[in-house]
């Protein structure tokens, strides 16, 4: 796998995914005491102490590292049938993997069951399952900002690692840059984090101190100007959209609902003389999307999509982030140099 530049809005952001070293990253339930209270805001409300290593002990064993051709990457264990979910970009274009358990040195086979690009997320199967134990997802939906989290890893290869930290926004859209060999992904609603997220903790998972994972970690905050890492700008997958589009993929092997909003067209980035992003531009329309139903066609630029403008196709994406299919949405846009308001009815992104 390789290192692929993210950003939100100016920063840049990284993968957090490993290149030729291991990982091996956490989750599971708590102590049965501690799995009954709800997730807390300071380590005392729940242990009683300053200390995690009650939820470390129970995290650690429901984690897996993932071997590709390519590289290393982890996975949290989803159920006893040896169902493992992680991030799409390690697993990458592969279909065999190895994976290995925490507590044993032995590695297993693996196949693909199937992924989904745009929320970067695949989920692979063990061909042994003996011995996996499930960790136990949570509802990301109750997670608050102010809220104690813990990143559990391998970063840089330094086995078992834990970074501490808290939640410090939920709801971010953040984007990936396309490339050749994988198409932009934008990523609704993701976690902040302040806990470090470093190459390695990519497909792992991010535990409230109820034990309860409420995120996968997949990439971190670089800086804009030289590239070097921005400590304490991590993002995470909620835990609720990873049953979805998981459980969509044990059950199909595809996602055949995606729930997120698209207008059905090909896109790119148009500039001004002096470079500058001038809005996003139609290549082509997909018959009977949202774009074709509204009489867009190529050429048209889309200036601005609801109350958010539309400089770039990134914008647009993480626009699209914030709506759901169906919506009704007034999108301006510039054809033949003149400016018009297009009514839309946005279409749904396809699954895969």
């Amino acid at each position: 796998m390789t290192h692929r530049p993210w950003r939100l809005a100016t920063a840049a952001l990284v993968s957090a995914g490993l290149l030729g070293t291991g990982v091996a990253i956490g989750a599971s339930t708590a102590d049965p005491a501690e799995a009954s209270r709800p997730a807390a805001t300071s380590p005392a409300a729940v242990t009683g102490t300053t200390s995690y290593s009650s939820v470390v002990r129970q995290v650690v064993p429901s984690v897996v590292q993932i071997r590709t051709q390519d590289g290393l990457g982890s996975g949290v264990i989803l159920d006893d049938k040896g169902h493992i979910v992680t991030n799409a970009h390690v697993t990458g274009d592969a279909t065999r993997f190895q994976v290995q358990l925490a507590d044993d040195p032995a590695p297993r086979s693996a196949h693909l069951v199937g992924s989904y690009r745009p929320d970067d997320l695949a989920v692979i199967r063990a061909d042994d399952a003996d011995g996996l134990k499930p960790a136990r997802l949570g509802d990301s939906s109750r997670a608050k900002p102010g809220d104690v989290v813990l990143a559990v890893g391998n970063p840089l290869g330094l086995t078992s690692s834990i970074t501490d930290g808290i939640i410090s926004a939920t709801g971010r859209a953040v984007t990936e840059p396309g490339s050749a060999d994988a198409p932009a992904a934008t990523l609704p609603n993701a976690i902040q984090t302040s806990a470090a997220i470093n190459p390695g903790n990519s497909g792992g998972a991010l535990v409230n101190l109820a034990g309860e994972v409420i995120g996968i970690p997949t990439l971190a905050a670089a800086s804009p100007a030289n590239g070097a890492p921005a400590p304490g700008i991590g993002f995470a997958i909620p835990s609720n959209v990873v049953k979805d589009i998981a459980g969509q993929i044990i059950e199909s092997g595809h996602v055949t609902d995606s729930h997120r909003a698209a207008i059905g067209a090909q896109i790119t980035t148009t500039t001004n003389a002096d470079g500058t992003p001038a809005g996003v531009g139609i290549v082509a329309v997909t018959a009977g999307g949202a774009a074709d139903r509204a009489g867009l066609r190529a050429g048209d630029v889309i200036r601005s999509l609801g109350s958010t403008e539309t400089p770039t196709g990134e914008a647009l994406a993480q626009a699209l982030a914030g709506m759901r299919p169906g919506q009704h949405v007034t999108a301006t846009v510039v054809r033949d140099g003149s400016s018009r308001d297009v009514e839309l009815t946005l279409g749904q992104l396809p699954g895969s």
